[in-house]
């Protein structure tokens, strides 16, 4: 298992996998991942950058290793904080699907861990049209992270009528607003403006120096 910290295998008592493009990884998934962890215990967060998402099908996505390389620099002041390359290092025409990487962790930890699936609250909309939808819910829970006041009514009827047995293992966060998005770094970026105090100062170094995003347009992205 390829991270840059190492779990804790035999006495983790619960963990949360956060996955994404991390393209870039910015302020706002970091203070959500702490915010998760202290809220629900956590004894440590993986972040899980996606190899080839099923979703993402739309934009270009930056090469992994950059991607992989900004996540580490990005959290490797957090002790309780890793990055998996579980998904970078599926062979290229593979599709990355969430089932496979929880059934991969759920396999790493023996079953012993609760683990914690991380997103926001609209991809969690989406679970029901996710590969093996039931058997993912079965063995993780989620927790669907949103801003104060953002209507979550939707959310509770989706699965109250299409799959109620999955409502005890879904669990809302509130989280402060961030104005902060990776396709709002990519187009400031693009413009010519500071991301200074939108992404981790030695992300934003190494999105400068590697000229990440320089000639990106967005609307075709």
């Amino acid at each position: 298992m390829s991270l840059h910290q190492t779990e804790n295998t035999e006495q983790c008592l619960s963990v949360g996998l956060m996955g994404g493009t991390f393209d870039p990884i910015h302020l706002g998934h970091l203070l959500t991942a702490e915010e998760v962890r202290i809220q629900f215990g956590l004894e440590q967060v993986i972040f899980v950058p996606a190899g080839h998402p099923p979703h993402k099908n739309s934009r270009r996505i930056s090469d992994q290793e950059h991607r992989y390389l900004m996540t580490v620099m990005a959290t490797i002041t957090n002790p309780y904080f890793s990055v998996s390359r579980f998904e970078l290092e599926r062979p290229p025409d593979r599709v990355s699907y969430t089932i496979d990487t929880v059934r991969y962790f759920y396999a790493i930890f023996g079953g012993k861990c609760k683990l914690y699936f991380i997103s926001g609250a609209d991809a969690i909309l989406e679970i029901l049209t996710w590969k093996d939808y039931r058997e993912l819910l079965s063995i993780c829970s989620f927790i669907a992270v949103t801003r104060p006041g953002y209507g979550l009514d939707k959310l509770t009827e989706t699965f109250a009528v299409s799959c109620p047995e999955a409502l005890p293992g879904i669990h809302i966060l509130e989280i402060p607003a961030v104005a902060i998005s990776s396709t709002l770094i990519r187009r400031r970026v693009a413009e010519g403006k500071s991301i200074k105090y939108m992404a981790p100062e030695l992300v934003a170094q190494y999105i400068i120096k590697s000229g990440l995003y320089c000639s990106r347009d967005e609307d075709a992205v």
